[in-house]
């Protein structure tokens, strides 16, 4: 069991930048994988990025790479996602999740946090 909690979402300008950050507590001494997702009202949700604990292997989506960033201290548990150049568009619960594997697939992802709001708006 892994329990994950959000924080750092908030109101943001267009242009402005934001960094998020994931803390795990429980089984998380294996390689597990975190990643980010994100999900707009009345859409489905994306993946973001990820990357595991141990080793240094990340995953992005090719459309906010170069924008995002995810990166992790292990030592505290924590992964954090930066948020660069944010636009209107970008609006949507940002969701932090642990899994085996690093899928673009939010159904192959075991554990889930409870989300945090960022909305971008002038």
């Amino acid at each position: 069991q892994v329990q994950l909690v959000e924080s750092g979402g908030g109101l943001v300008q267009p242009g402005g930048s934001l960094r998020l950050s994931c803390v795990a507590s429980g089984r998380t001494y294996d390689d597990q994988a975190v990643g980010w997702f994100r999900q707009a009202p009345g859409k489905p949700r994306e993946f973001v990025a990820s990357i595991r604990w141990v080793a240094a292997r990340t995953l992005y989506a090719d459309s906010l790479k170069g924008r995002f960033a995810i990166s992790k201290d292990s030592f505290k548990n924590t992964a954090y996602l930066q948020l660069n150049n944010l636009q209107p568009d970008d609006t949507a619960v940002y969701y932090c999740a642990s899994g085996s594997y690093m899928k673009y697939d939010p159904a192959s992802w075991s554990y889930w946090g409870q989300g945090t709001q960022v909305t971008v708006s002038s």
